[in-house]
Formats: structure tokens, C-alpha cells, sequence
């Protein structure tokens, strides 16, 4: 985020919470002298200004969106020659075939010999 974009989330901010503020203040007051009173229009006016300020200062601060369609997003890795976040799951290996690899270990055993057993304590 840029030192404005900041600034304008920081005054929206402290804008927002003087706004609140401000109306808890004055919904104290209202109830002991006047039930029922609307809220005053400078206040409702902050709360609006400082809600829109700090959006603002958000989208300001944002960073660049990226592109929704997956070709032309990889396509845009690929050429500013970032890692692919996804390489992992492109690159895995696919299920195992437990059949053939008891098969394997079936024929390495009727060559090779019997796998060495655990010896027993007597």
C-alpha cells in the first residue's frame, strides 16, 4: 500500500470511530432529555464520508487484480517467470497400482529370496 492510500484508510478510519462516537454520545443525551430523537445530519454525513474515504484508501492500496481466465493467467506466470503455485499438484504421481506392485513384490521375493523375519526373543 502507498503512504496515501494508507493515509486516507487511517483518516477514514479514525473519522469512523469519531462518528460512532459521536452518535453514542448523543444517544446518551437524547434519552435523558428527548426519547424518540432522530440522529443529527452532521454525524450521519461523517459516518458516510469516512465509510466512502476509507474504501477508497482500500482500492487505492489494492493490489492488481489478476486475470480469470486459467490460460491467460498461467500464460502471465510464465512470462514473468514466477514458480507455478500449482507445479505440485501438476507434477504428482498418479494413483498406484497395487496389483502390480504386489506382483513386484511377489516375484522379488520367489527370486531374490524370502524377506528377512523378524527374529523372536527365546
Amino acid at each position: 500500500m502507498s503512504v496515501l492510500s494508507r493515509l486516507l484508510v487511517l483518516v477514514g478510519l479514525v473519522s469512523l470511530f469519531h462518528a460512532a462516537y459521536s452518535a453514542h454520545e448523543f444517544l446518551v443525551l437524547s434519552t435523558e432529555r428527548h426519547k424518540n430523537a432522530a440522529l443529527p445530519l452532521d454525524i450521519k454525513l461523517e459516518t458516510i464520508f469516512s465509510v466512502l474515504l476509507a474504501c477508497v484508501g482500500f482500492v487505492l492500496g489494492a493490489d492488481q487484480l489478476k486475470p480469470i481466465l486459467w490460460s491467460t493467467w498461467a500464460g502471465q506466470i510464465e512470462r514473468d517467470g514466477e514458480p507455478s503455485p500449482f507445479r505440485a499438484l501438476e507434477e504428482r504421481p498418479g494413483f498406484v497400482d497395487i496389483r502390480a506392485k504386489r506382483e513386484e513384490f511377489a516375484d522379488w521375493v520367489r527370486h531374490d529370496g524370502t524377506p528377512k523375519k523378524a527374529q523372536s526373543k527365546s
